[in-house]
């Protein structure tokens, strides 16, 4: 009887992320009847897709037990530098895009370099270059708006099979994470790093690439939400990105990958608690609550994330020192 109730705890803590994303749902449908049906949901999913992009690329951070702080200013500056080229020099769409994830890259190369090379503490180092980047991106845009042309809109419009673009190239960053994570020798690796970083290094693990790639690939799905977010707005402002680096985090940890790092997946883990935020959101605009209270809403989401990130590692922790007693 306890094995089993051990058992059914288990999977209730495994899945938490699913379990609060019903439960959500189905309260704001009971609130507000027009925001249960499937238009709402794939909405939702689409306004999340940006936001999961970047939660991929925090996940790769957070199973190292790193952090990254400064996703947000790099999607500011990223997306910036791809708007002036189209401005300045009436660069192409494709051109813009490299440019914009080569960007992208850069900055996570800067956080990887003073991480794993400088023994920074990687908290210090992200909150430093999220400070530097909003200013780098402030500098080049004189605090003005950036424009960005139609055909720029469209990828944020455009639809294959009926299936919106940005909910498509969500799910391929999806696949091509899971792939490296599950099915690659670095991802294996990244998964040990986290789980015991002197333990890897002990078993031969160059754990100096691991933590080094993770920060590079958080820069580059940084700059491509990025992208796909200006693609949906049509133009980035002083304020664009600023606090989606707690809402990709918040996403991530509600989709299971833990602050201690070694733990969690980016499917459906990462993908759910993506959507659970944007669901919230549009939860709250559908069910007319105050514009003002909203702000607070995402504070509880974010509490909310730790809290169970806290719980489920603790009692994952005694339900496994549990299971080890009862088979000796």
């Amino acid at each position: 009887m306890n094995r089993s109730m051990d058992k059914l705890i288990s999977l209730g803590l495994r899945n938490t992320p699913l379990i609060l994303f019903v439960l959500i749902f189905i309260i704001f449908g009971i609130v507000s009847p027009k925001f249960f049906t499937w238009q709402s949901l794939e909405n939702a999913v689409k306004q999340a897709s940006y936001i999961g992009i970047v939660a991929v690329g925090m996940t790769f951070v957070l199973l190292t037990g790193g952090i990254d702080l400064s996703v947000g200013s790099n999607m500011y500056v990223s997306t910036v530098v791809a708007g002036l080229l189209i401005q300045r020099f009436s660069a192409s769409v494709g051109t813009a895009l490299c440019a914009c994830l080569l960007a992208g890259v850069i900055f996570g190369a800067i956080n990887a370099l003073l991480v794993v090379k400088f023994k920074i503490i990687p908290f210090v180092v992200t909150l430093g270059t999220m400070v530097v980047g909003r200013g780098v991106g402030l500098m080049l845009t004189k605090s003005r708006a950036v424009n960005f042309p139609d055909a720029v809109a469209k990828i944020g419009s455009a639809e294959t099979a009926g299936i919106p673009w940005p909910i498509l190239i969500f799910a391929v960053i999806v696949a091509a994470a899971w792939v490296l994570l599950n099915r690659t020798t670095l991802g294996r690796q990244i998964y040990a790093i986290g789980h015991n970083l002197e333990g890897a290094r002990k078993a031969g693990i160059r754990t100096e690439r691991g933590q080094a790639t993770a920060y590079i690939l958080c820069g580059l799905f940084a700059a491509l939400g990025g992208f796909i977010s200006v693609a949906q707005l049509g133009n980035v402002n002083a304020g664009f990105g600023r606090g989606d680096e707690f809402d990709a985090i918040a996403a991530a940890v509600l989709g299971g990958v833990s602050l201690f790092g070694g733990v969690g997946s980016v499917f459906p883990g990462v993908v759910l608690g993506a959507v659970l935020i944007q669901t919230v959101s549009a939860g709250l605009v559908s069910a007319r609550v105050d514009l003002y209270l909203h702000d607070l809403a995402t504070a509880a989401i974010i509490f909310l994330a730790v809290l169970i990130d806290s719980v489920r590692n603790t009692q994952l922790r005694k339900l496994s020192r549990r299971n080890i007693r009862v088979e000796e």
